[in-house]
């Protein structure tokens, strides 16, 4: 993890002159003669200047001081974005809206994770360290970055500390509990910090300093790292917004501590440009965070038993009523992109999940388990019954969305540009449901009870039962969507973008819930599953209850864009 990166970075800073750079001792210091070199004025450099360029050799003069004259040392807050205080803060608004990603704590029963499905996969263990792997790899094979060895050992160092110290800080003083209920240092999320960590660094070291398609590269692969530690049911989103936040914020603080001890000695390449132009560098990568609004109710007809009127006799068995439920604000999160082919027309897509809380779920639970516990009430069932439980399993709808389409812009000015998109895409949706668990002796026909009608219909036989079942599913067809919206850029600094968006997607969706409280016969007494068939009845079958509805969701909110 973050302090195994840690501990082999003090390691090597003695090795490298940090120390002797602390102390005064002179370092053997190769400098490149300003004749081979030409000053850049950041403020008049355009994508065409020509930079000069090193023979490209393996380096591995690990502990060789290096210094390009030519480049202009950063000061302090030359270094400072700042972008990794909203993420981080985005992710605390995240961790207080709890009720859209995680289950009713109220109900004992209820289990924690925001997706149903099994998920595990390790790969994010290693994606974690990728782009700090890929920066100390082109550094060895000779590619020239902002810093030489010494400087970028100890910038990365200082970065590692940094975020090593916000992260188990917070972690063992917010002591929140991870999805799995495994233990109590969730937020945030540590191996995110470290790959936004690596990507930051990546950033700086190359992306700014020679193409933006390295920051994009690092930034797509710390960005799947946070979404696997979410899939693997280790943390929750808010848990990696706020360790998105701190990878970012360390670096910067770490890189600008450094460029104060260093000031120029070490430096190799400045940055190609300190703002990002709208007007000739329109394509993005973009994390995003908002609120969805739209529709709120969802009423299903009652539910069809499939009772045979014989055994009805004029009587009614069920709820009559309609299901009817009532969504809350959905929590929405994403990562964007688009590649422009000119500054006003490009391709993209876009990777979406919304998690939509419903209204008394957990109360619909907890009356439906009173009225299992009340048809036990009979003596002759509650001396059978050991257990009887209802379980929430997911108490939110989660859509998963992905689209493709295009996108425009209209630069306003080279640090503002209004933006459109037309999408189309496809629209899955994770069902929300409610499971049941009875344990206790299984009840037999009373054949007395055909000669003396006073005699228990069903008596209980020493065979023991342990049975679940699904008590009631609502789920969503896939579909595809459509999908438009509105946004406005602003480019802030060292390609990083701020981005406020109005999105509107439209589908049309079949809901469907299966109802099953008779499943607990299946259970508790096979002989009258039996008796049922032989009238019928097939109880082992749920009721159902189906519509369908058109969607129309807005999504008002930000993101942080890397622009190239």
């Amino acid at each position: 993890m973050t302090t195994k990166i840690l501990t082999l970075l003090v390691v090597l800073i003695p090795c490298c002159g940090f120390r002797a750079i602390a102390d005064n001792l002179p370092l053997e210091v190769d400098t490149v003669s300003n004749d081979s070199v030409r000053y850049i004025n950041l403020d008049d450099f355009s994508p065409s200047t020509p930079l000069y360029e090193p023979p490209k050799a393996p380096d591995f003069n690990f502990i060789k001081s290096r210094t390009n004259p030519a480049v202009k040392p950063y000061r302090f807050l030359d270094d400072q974005s700042w972008v990794g205080i909203p993420m981080f803060a985005a992710g605390l608004i995240a961790k207080g809206e709890k009720t859209a990603f995680r289950q009713d704590y109220n109900n004992p029963n209820t289990k924690i994770r925001l997706i149903k499905y099994n998920f595990h996969n390790e790969i994010d263990n290693y994606t974690q360290y990728l782009p700090l792997a890929l920066t100390i790899g082109m550094k060895i094979g000779g590619v020239e970055s902002r810093s030489d060895w010494p400087r970028f050992w100890a910038s990365a160092a200082a970065s590692s500390a940094i975020m090593a110290g916000l992260v188990n800080g917070i972690k063992y003083t917010a002591s929140e509990m991870r999805p799995d209920g495994s233990t109590r240092n969730s937020w945030p999320s540590g191996h995110t910090a470290t790959a936004f960590m690596a990507a930051t660094i990546l950033h700086k070291e190359y992306g700014l300093t020679r193409s933006p398609w390295y920051s994009v590269g690092a930034y797509t692969v710390a960005t799947a790292t946070g979404v696997m530690r979410v899939l693997n049911n280790r943390h929750w989103i808010s848990d990696v917004l706020s360790g998105a936040g701190i990878g970012i914020l360390s670096v910067e603080l770490g890189y600008g501590l450094m460029d104060l001890l260093f000031k120029n000695r070490g430096l190799q390449r400045g940055d190609l440009s300190v703002y990002p132009d709208l007007r000739s560098n329109p394509s993005f990568f973009a994390i995003s965070m908002g609120i969805g609004l739209g529709n709120k109710n969802l009423e299903l007809p009652p539910f069809d038993f499939n009772i045979p009127d014989e055994i009805l006799d004029g009587e009614s068995v069920g709820d009559d009523e309609p299901l009817h439920l009532k969504f809350r604000s959905a929590t929405v999160v994403g990562v964007e992109g688009a590649y422009f082919f000119n500054p006003y027309i490009g391709i993209g897509g876009r990777l979406r999940v919304k998690a939509t809380p419903i209204n008394g779920w957990s109360k619909f639970a907890i009356s439906e388990e009173d009225d299992i516990q009340q048809f036990f009430s009979d003596p002759l069932l509650a001396n059978s019954v050991q257990n009887i439980a209802l379980t929430i399993e997911s108490d939110h709808i989660t859509e998963f969305a992905a689209d493709a389409g295009l996108y425009f812009s209209l630069p306003l000015s080279s640090r503002f540009a209004l933006g459109a998109k037309a999408l189309i895409g496809r629209s899955v949706m994770d069902d929300i449901d409610i499971n049941a668990r009875y344990s206790g002796q299984q009840l037999q026909f009373n054949v007395e009870y055909l000669n003396d009608d006073t005699a228990p219909m069903f008596t209980p036989t020493d065979n023991v039962t342990d049975y679940t079942w699904d008590y009631i599913d609502v789920s969503a067809s896939n579909s595809m969507k459509l999908g438009t919206g509105l946004s406005l850029t602003y480019a802030h600094k060292n390609n990083f973008c701020w981005r406020v968006f109005c999105d509107y997607d439209y589908s049309r969706k079949t809901f469907k819930a299966t109802y099953h409280p008779l499943g607990l016969m299946e259970g508790l007494s096979p002989d009258m599953v039996f008796l049922m068939d032989l009238a019928g009845w097939d109880m082992t079958r749920p009721a159902v209850s189906s519509t369908k509805k058109s969607l129309h969701q807005w999504v008002l909110g930000g993101a942080l864009c890397i622009s190239f």
